[in-house]
């Protein structure tokens, strides 16, 4: 059985907008409620999520995630509703766009030698 990955990314200058990491991350981010703890969940540095945050906040018409600053019940962060709605439409181009492209790939697939062949 073969497989096809489709990886869509958005480049603004020389920064990637958005892309499959930066789709995690927000996903991470929601469930978590913190920066800090969805970079935990995924195995990055704290840093490298703010920084992620940070491009995607500036790469946008709005900022896709908020903070809020720690006191005594902590800090915390969260999806703008505009963050939502851009995740949400990602996923679905992303679904859409692995959908058409494996509907378009039985021929070239059908070329591949068996996956026990290859070394």
């Amino acid at each position: 059985m073969h497989s096809v990955k489709i990886k869509i990314q958005i480049q603004q200058g020389s920064h990637i907008a958005f892309g499959p990491g930066k789709a995690e991350l927000l996903k991470a981010i929601s469930s978590e409620g913190s920066i800090s703890g969805a970079a935990k969940s995924m195995n990055m540095s704290y840093k490298r999520a703010w920084d992620l945050v940070m491009v995607m906040n500036a790469s946008f018409k709005e900022p896709l995630v908020t903070t809020v600053i720690g006191g005594s019940h902590g800090g915390g962060a969260m999806l703008t509703q505009f963050g939502h709605d851009v995740l949400q439409e990602y996923v679905e181009i992303q679904s859409k766009s692995e959908r058409y492209v494996l509907s378009e790939m039985d021929n070239f697939l059908s070329t591949l030698a068996p996956v026990s062949n290859v070394k």
